[in-house]
Protein backbone atom coordinates (compact mmCIF):
# COMPACT_ATOMS: atom_id res chain seq x y z
CA UNK A 1 0.00 0.00 0.00
CA UNK A 2 1.49 3.21 -0.62
CA UNK A 3 2.00 6.28 1.45
CA UNK A 4 1.16 10.01 0.37
CA UNK A 5 3.80 12.51 2.04
CA UNK A 6 2.54 16.29 1.43
CA UNK A 7 1.50 19.21 3.14
CA UNK A 8 -2.06 20.12 3.45
CA UNK A 9 -3.39 23.24 1.89
CA UNK A 10 -5.69 25.12 4.15
CA UNK A 11 -9.48 24.82 3.72
CA UNK A 12 -11.58 27.37 2.51
CA UNK A 13 -13.22 28.38 5.65
CA UNK A 14 -9.78 28.75 7.25
CA UNK A 15 -8.42 32.74 6.89
CA UNK A 16 -4.90 31.47 9.03
CA UNK A 17 -2.23 29.07 8.19
CA UNK A 18 -2.67 26.53 10.82
CA UNK A 19 -1.71 22.80 10.17
CA UNK A 20 -0.41 23.95 6.88
CA UNK A 21 3.25 23.90 8.10
CA UNK A 22 3.64 20.54 8.90
CA UNK A 23 3.80 17.55 6.68
CA UNK A 24 1.63 14.99 6.51
CA UNK A 25 1.85 10.89 5.80
CA UNK A 26 -1.60 8.91 4.92
CA UNK A 27 -2.23 5.30 3.29
CA UNK A 28 -3.92 5.35 0.28
CA UNK A 29 -6.77 2.41 -0.06
CA UNK A 30 -5.68 -0.56 -0.69
CA UNK A 31 -8.57 -2.43 -1.20
CA UNK A 32 -11.95 -0.86 -2.05
CA UNK A 33 -14.96 -0.07 0.42
CA UNK A 34 -17.85 -2.87 1.17
CA UNK A 35 -21.20 -1.16 2.39
CA UNK A 36 -22.56 -3.34 5.90
CA UNK A 37 -25.35 -5.79 4.96
CA UNK A 38 -27.06 -5.45 8.80
CA UNK A 39 -26.69 -1.35 9.13
CA UNK A 40 -25.99 -0.29 5.95
CA UNK A 41 -22.79 1.67 6.92
CA UNK A 42 -19.72 2.00 4.32
CA UNK A 43 -16.75 -0.61 6.41
CA UNK A 44 -13.65 -1.58 5.74
CA UNK A 45 -10.80 -4.22 6.98
CA UNK A 46 -7.93 -1.92 6.22
CA UNK A 47 -7.32 0.29 9.67
CA UNK A 48 -4.09 2.15 7.73
CA UNK A 49 -6.39 4.01 6.16
CA UNK A 50 -7.47 6.48 9.49
CA UNK A 51 -3.96 6.51 10.06
CA UNK A 52 -2.71 10.31 9.79
CA UNK A 53 1.38 11.18 10.66
CA UNK A 54 1.93 14.39 11.21
CA UNK A 55 5.78 15.49 10.70
CA UNK A 56 7.88 19.09 10.77
CA UNK A 57 9.81 18.59 8.18
CA UNK A 58 9.42 16.46 4.45
CA UNK A 59 12.99 15.09 5.83
CA UNK A 60 11.43 13.32 8.41
CA UNK A 61 8.70 11.88 7.05
CA UNK A 62 10.40 10.82 3.78
CA UNK A 63 12.97 9.21 6.52
CA UNK A 64 9.98 7.03 8.41
CA UNK A 65 8.42 5.92 5.16
CA UNK A 66 12.23 4.58 3.92
CA UNK A 67 13.36 3.05 8.06
CA UNK A 68 9.25 1.07 8.27
CA UNK A 69 9.47 0.46 4.18
CA UNK A 70 6.52 1.80 3.64
CA UNK A 71 6.48 2.54 -0.51
CA UNK A 72 5.64 6.75 -0.60
CA UNK A 73 5.38 9.45 -3.01
CA UNK A 74 5.84 13.01 -1.93
CA UNK A 75 3.77 15.82 -3.29
CA UNK A 76 5.14 19.30 -3.28
CA UNK A 77 3.16 21.97 -2.46
CA UNK A 78 2.19 25.03 -4.47
CA UNK A 79 3.31 28.36 -3.94
CA UNK A 80 0.22 30.08 -2.17
CA UNK A 81 -0.47 33.81 -4.94
CA UNK A 82 -1.51 35.98 -2.12
CA UNK A 83 -1.60 39.92 -3.25
CA UNK A 84 -0.93 41.88 -0.50
CA UNK A 85 -3.28 45.05 0.04
CA UNK A 86 -4.09 47.06 2.18
CA UNK A 87 -7.94 48.85 2.88
CA UNK A 88 -6.25 52.16 1.79
CA UNK A 89 -5.68 50.99 -1.30
CA UNK A 90 -8.90 51.43 -2.11
CA UNK A 91 -8.97 55.59 -1.64
CA UNK A 92 -5.58 55.85 -3.61
CA UNK A 93 -5.77 58.73 -5.75
CA UNK A 94 -2.86 56.95 -8.34
CA UNK A 95 -5.33 53.98 -8.18
CA UNK A 96 -5.04 51.57 -11.65
CA UNK A 97 -8.86 50.59 -11.65
CA UNK A 98 -11.77 53.00 -12.02
CA UNK A 99 -13.45 53.74 -9.25
CA UNK A 100 -16.77 52.10 -8.52
CA UNK A 101 -18.84 54.27 -6.56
Amino acid sequence: MPARIYKPAKSATQSGLARTKQWLLVFEADTTRQIEPLMGWTSSADTRQQLRLWFDTKEEAVAYAQREGIAYRVEEPQEMKRRAMSYSDNFKFNRVGSWTH
